[in-house]
């Protein structure tokens, strides 16, 4: 059986203390259950800076919309986990 690898992205911005503590909570659960981790600034990208704005950071979950503003890391487990299944 392969387990599938998911992938995790972060949109937000340079000096965005939300953003900084929306990593570590990510670090820290990527510890034990392994994903793919992409971060985007949006600050030089105006598409992105539009779309998203002062909502960051915004965190995707295998391409949804999963946390705005802050990670829920017992939510986040349970998504990952149910992927899984």
């Amino acid at each position: 059986m392969t387990i599938k690898r998911h992938k995790v992205t972060l949109y937000g911005k340079k000096e965005c203390c939300l953003c900084d503590q929306a990593i570590e909570i990510l670090q820290k659960v990527d510890v034990s259950m392994p994903f793919d981790f992409e971060k985007i600034d949006i600050s030089d990208k105006p598409e992105l800076l539009a779309k998203f704005g002062l909502t960051i950071p915004v965190i995707f979950v295998d391409g949804v919309q999963a946390f705005k503003y802050r990670v829920n890391e017992a939510r986040l487990r349970a998504l990952l986990h149910e992927a899984q299944a």
